[in-house]
């Protein structure tokens, strides 16, 4: 760690930072899970607010860190977690919270928007745009978080747990990915006026709350026929706002940072802002 002006700054050893009683907040971009959510619990448990990206970690442990963070009188955060640069969560906690939200449907994987959007498009078969997907840094070496479903159903489970105020377990989410589109899907979906898009989407019902990830059929007159490439957005309907559409880059690096600067400049406004337990 040397050869850098920070170099006094920096540090590989975890316990010397939860110790230091000069450390408010930790910014944990850790990606997997168990360990980035170790050094979540230890940075609460030691008083220190926490900002992170990671939704598997929000997804998975996020009713427990919140809880724990009430318990210890300080702030956990997460805007980035399942919109990137799209502000969504805080809008769901803050500015729609006296609604009865009963829908959300969204476009929230940019990997498997791009691919679509290629495919019919440029007349490109799955394997192709995923390659041409993978040359441009959109996906992964092992795409199968994205084009499987599993990172969109991470993303609805979170935002869906905070719009119900009700856990939603990522890993119940009926999820269907886009392996198995073809061209020859889009061209009949455009033959009768729609085009395909993996939509995350969630309801509140009688039976309860329905949530799942699949490939569907979207009218070209719908606003989320008109989200392409890489971008994201989430179609929220509330009891009194009606329809609320946030859209946006939902990943990259840039719009990643700005969500996470979001978060740390709310808790170094409101540091005494406890954030209630549970989703």
């Amino acid at each position: 760690m040397t050869g850098t002006p920070y170099a006094p700054y920096l540090t590989s050893d975890q316990k010397e930072v939860f110790e230091d009683e000069a450390i408010r907040l930790l910014v944990v971009t850790v990606g997997g899970l168990d360990q980035a959510a170790e050094i979540c619990r230890n940075a609460l448990r030691a008083g220190k607010h926490v900002v992170t990206s990671n939704k598997a970690v929000v997804a998975a442990y996020g009713r427990e860190l919140t809880t724990l963070a009430f318990e210890n009188n300080v702030r956990f955060l997460y805007e980035a977690s399942a919109g990137g640069g799209i502000p969504i969560i805080r809008p769901l906690n803050i500015c729609l919270s006296v609604n009865d939200i009963y829908e959300i449907q969204g476009i929230l994987n940019g990997t498997t928007n791009y691919m679509l959007t290629g495919m019919y498009r440029d007349k490109m078969s799955f394997e192709d745009m995923l390659k041409d997907a993978q040359a441009k840094g959109y996906a992964e070496a092992d795409p199968s978080a994205d084009v499987d479903g599993f990172d969109a159903a991470r993303k609805i489970a979170i935002l869906s747990s905070i719009a119900y105020d009700e856990f939603i377990d990522y890993q119940k989410v009926k999820c269907i990915g886009i392996r198995d589109v073809v061209y020859a899907d889009h061209e009949l979906a455009a033959s009768g006026g729609y085009v395909i898009k993996l939509i995350a989407g969630s309801r509140k019902t009688a039976e309860g709350v329905r949530v799942s990830v699949e490939p569907k059929l979207v009218s070209k007159n719908h606003i989320l026929s008109a989200v392409h490439s890489v971008y994201n957005a989430v179609l929220v309907r509330g009891s009194y706002t009606g329809d609320s559409l946030f859209y946006g880059q939902g990943a990259g690096k840039f719009a990643t940072a700005s969500a996470i600067l979001g978060d740390i400049i709310e808790i170094l406004e409101a540091p005494g802002r406890q954030t209630l337990p549970g989703f």
